[in-house]
């Protein structure tokens, strides 16, 4: 049981850091391209094909390492574990990122969303788009964007985790 839970603790740490540093290199490829306040489409969708692909690697590579076998619920630990470190790793880049590398990247933010609120929806009065501005600060707080980051990524974790180990899966015989 105990080589198991090391199994775990290994894969984890190094898929959850190769998943960390693939997903900071495209944000940084994201940013040198210019385009780090746009949000592209592709950006995400990058990002998700990179968490199933390293998520179900790891999982492999736990299978591999635990004699052929991995149940559900160690398909689950261990893709959560990978999604967990990646996240935190993630957030720390983006305290960093929005602290020192661009730090008006909030307030640029906060005036692109005031500027599409206003072409969106032009009947709103100054006091609305003001109560909407507000609630777009709080979002972007440090405290919130990690938060979001984390459970978001925990979140995708799992419905990969899920996925993957219902194909994968193969329990020991008794």
């Amino acid at each position: 049981m105990d080589t198991q839970k090391a199994s775990t603790k290994k894969v984890a740490l190094n898929y959850g850091l190769i998943l960390a540093i693939a997903s900071i290199f495209l944000s940084a490829i994201v940013y040198a391209m210019g385009q780090h306040y746009d949000q592209p489409i592709w950006q995400t969708v990058v990002s998700v094909i990179l968490m199933i692909t390293i998520i179900v690697l790891g999982l492999r590579q736990y299978k591999k390492s635990n004699g052929g076998y991995m149940s559900l619920v160690e398909a689950l630990k261990t893709g959560l574990a990978i999604s967990l470190i990646a996240g935190i790793i993630g957030v720390i880049y983006q305290i960093v990122f929005t602290s020192f590398i661009e730090p008006d990247f909030v307030q640029n933010m906060l005036d692109i969303t005031e500027q599409n609120i206003k072409e969106k929806y032009p009947s709103l009065t100054q006091e609305q788009v003001d109560a909407n501005l507000s609630i777009s600060e709080t979002m972007m707080s440090p405290g919130v964007m990690a938060a979001i980051g984390i459970i978001i990524s925990l979140f995708l974790g799992f419905i990969i985790s899920l996925v993957a180990g219902l194909i994968m899966k193969t329990n020991k015989p008794n």
